[in-house]
């Protein structure tokens, strides 16, 4: 089977060979009943799953990887007490690890199903299991939500664009609910009372605690269980939302309480799923688990040693600090009329749209992710964006962060760089990673193949001093340790260090800044988005403006993953960025920061790494089936930042949002 997970700083994605379990005879096989169909009822989805038994061997072959992956991941000791507002997170990971051990499961799906929650409900998107077998359908209701603004009241609402997003999903989608004779379009725009007998926002806080994961956040999980506009591929897209899209098909139907639109009656009307197969293609249950489950050649890592390429060696790994999706769900677009009428800007791509808005002044980014199909174009069309700005006198910049999942360590610090200019000096933050004893024999078998070293992650030649030199192969950074004690245990660290990214800058830096920061607004329109243990801020709206422009506003939804959450509090922290979030629910902070900003591992990162310096049959080292390191804040924030709410004005329609953002931030 070939569960995916991940560790903040480290990714865990266990994986294994198995024989599959003995097969029903076809006839009664409930996986062939529904093989080839686009979509399927979530009852039939969930009796495919459960067709394969327990497996004890299974089982201690993912905990045994899970157990001593997450020696490597350097949150582990701060989940014992995690501190306000981030309690909900506390978790005793090996206590749980080892009630996983003892429980009775009746089959792989239960198992399976039971270390995925838990994970989940770790809230931090780095560190995830996804076994793929059981992530092979996503749940659909015809229904996404959002909470909207009406006369000064809020409330949680069917989307009102239910009709022209749910259409997309073609007539294999819209035609299961004609054939039962469900009306779902009539539902667009209707406000919610109550899901599942309870008050709307309560069910919404439901899912955000045992569904959303991903952020320590509670207001940002709460903003990712609604839905909500991203980029995909350079393609303005729409989230269904946790509620209206789960990774997991538990549930058939939802009952709501509604008045539907333009009417004043109170409505009682149970919403069927219906689930969307994303995985590979079977015939029946063994093939299923053999398409699906059973490990292949990317499954774990490989000794880079037997290669016998030398021309790869020396050659820098690019960190990754992203949120971890294992869910390879279908892209619906944006619909039509919600688009950005606004010429695009020369240099947008896969990964950044920019616009100028009717005002002619303010300038839009919207970096919809930080890992681009090109890791060069992204700096080169970052410096294109800049010149058509500064060329057609835009003299404020918005950037928009929504729904950003991270990426590339150097990009974020790239694009952080550029518009302050390189006189900032180091434009990061500095880093340690655990100092357990595996990860100190990884060094130290590093530094001991000297000029023969293979240049993966754990290489002393990856990173730098505090003063920028690159270290020396001959440096152990993890030898001696750091004395480091959290929640009372003691957690030695490595020594800290600083990445190398402008090593990886292929565009010239400006030694200043292109536009004064003071006018630069972030707008965190995602709701993802959080760094480490920090809270946010309010910064001070600027009492005058110079002529050239400024770059003080970001905006999002809170959905601003790691490499995303690094540059925004970068942004904050050293520029004093002002910073806005839309979305929530009334009366509650969203934090600008959903998730801790660190460099992740996937499993087959860390498997080659331990392959290729001789350790794999190390006692300590995991069997074949990871946070990696952190980044330390310059301060902790203590203010809150500006909040606002969505209007049926402003949901999901980019444009709207920014003029309105542009005309109350600056």
């Amino acid at each position: 089977m070939s569960p995916r997970c991940c560790l903040p700083l480290l990714l865990l994605t266990p994986l294994f060979s198995v024989a599959a379990p003995s097969n029903p005879a076809s006839a009664s096989d409930p996986c062939a009943k529904i093989a080839g169909l686009e979509f399927v009822p979530p009852a039939d989805a969930l009796a495919c799953y459960k067709v394969f038994p327990f497996n004890e061997t299974l089982r201690q072959n993912v905990l045994t990887n899970m157990a001593r992956v997450f020696d490597f991941f350097t949150f582990e000791d701060f989940y014992l007490h995690s501190p306000p507002p981030f309690q909900e997170s506390t978790k005793n990971i090996r206590a749980t690890l080892a009630q996983l051990n003892t429980t009775r499961f009746a089959t792989d799906y239960d198992f399976n199903k039971a270390v995925y929650d838990f994970t989940t409900q770790l809230n931090d998107g780095h560190t995830r299991y996804f076994p793929s077998c059981y992530n092979a359908f996503q749940n659909l209701l015809p229904a996404p939500v959002v909470s909207l603004e009406e006369n000064g009241v809020q409330n949680v609402f069917i989307v009102p664009d239910a009709v022209q997003l749910i259409s997309q999903l073609g007539s294999n989608y819209t035609g299961f609910f004609e054939k039962i004779g469900f009306n779902w379009q009539r539902l667009a725009g209707a406000k919610v009372l109550e899901i599942q007998d309870m008050d709307a926002y309560a069910y919404v806080d439901l899912i955000a605690d045992t569904v959303s994961g991903n952020y320590l956040d509670h207001g940002v999980r709460v903003n990712s269980v609604f839905s909500s506009y991203r980029i995909v591929s350079g393609v303005f897209s729409q989230r269904f939302g946790d509620l209206a899209g789960p990774e997991d098909v538990t549930h058939t139907s939802l009952k709501f309480k509604l008045i539907p639109a333009n009417s004043t009656k109170v409505e009682t009307v149970n919403i069927p799923y219906l689930a969307d197969y994303i995985g590979n293609p079977f015939t029946d249950s063994a093939s299923f688990w053999e398409n699906n489950c059973v490990a292949n050649d990317d499954t774990n890592g490989v000794d880079v040693r037997t290669f016998g390429d030398n021309a790869a060696k020396h050659t820098r790994k690019q960190p990754k600090a992203n949120i971890i999706d294992g869910l390879n769900s279908r892209a619906v677009n944006l619909p039509g009329p919600f688009v950005p009428t606004q010429p695009v800007i020369n240099g947008s791509d896969d990964a950044i749209i920019s616009y100028i808005l009717p005002d002619k002044k303010t300038g839009v980014m919207f970096v919809g992710t930080f890992e681009p199909d090109d890791f060069n174009q992204f700096q080169v069309d970052t410096a294109a964006i800049i010149a058509e700005f500064q060329k057609a006198g835009v003299t404020q910049l918005l950037i928009d962060l929504t729904d950003n999942g991270g990426g590339f360590v150097c990009l974020g610090q790239f694009l952080h760089q550029f518009l302050a200019g390189s006189q900032i000096g180091y434009p990061g933050f500095q880093s340690t990673s655990r100092a357990n004893p595996l990860a100190q024999k990884i060094v130290a078998a590093h530094v001991a193949m000297g000029e023969n070293d293979v240049s993966l992650f754990y290489s002393p030649d990856n990173w730098a001093f505090l003063n920028d030199t690159i270290q020396p192969m001959t440096f152990n950074y993890n030898n001696p340790a750091v004395p480091f004690v959290i929640n009372g245990r003691f957690d030695p660290t490595s020594q800290r260090f600083h990445d190398t990214c402008t090593e990886e800058f292929v565009v010239p830096v400006p030694k200043t800044p292109p536009f004064p920061l003071k006018y630069v607004k972030q707008f965190l329109f995602s709701f993802n988005l959080v760094l480490l243990r920090l809270q946010l801020v309010r910064s001070k709206t600027p009492t005058s403006r110079s002529a050239s422009t400024e770059i003080r506003h970001l905006v999002s939804n809170g959905n601003c993953a790691s490499t995303c959450a690094m540059f925004s509090t970068l942004m904050f922290e050293r520029h004093q960025t002002k910073i806005a979030i839309f979305g929530g629910k009334p009366g509650e902070q969203v934090q600008y920061k959903g998730m801790a900003g660190n460099q992740v591992l996937e499993w087959s990162d860390l498997d080659t790494e331990i392959k290729s310096v001789g350790l794999d049959n190390d006692p300590l080292a995991p069997p074949d089936f990871h946070n990696w390191r952190t980044a330390w804040s310059f301060f902790n924030e203590q203010l809150p930042i500006v909040r606002f709410p969505y209007t049926k004005d402003t949901y999901n329609n980019p444009q709207s949002l920014w003029t309105f953002a542009a005309s109350v931030l600056f």
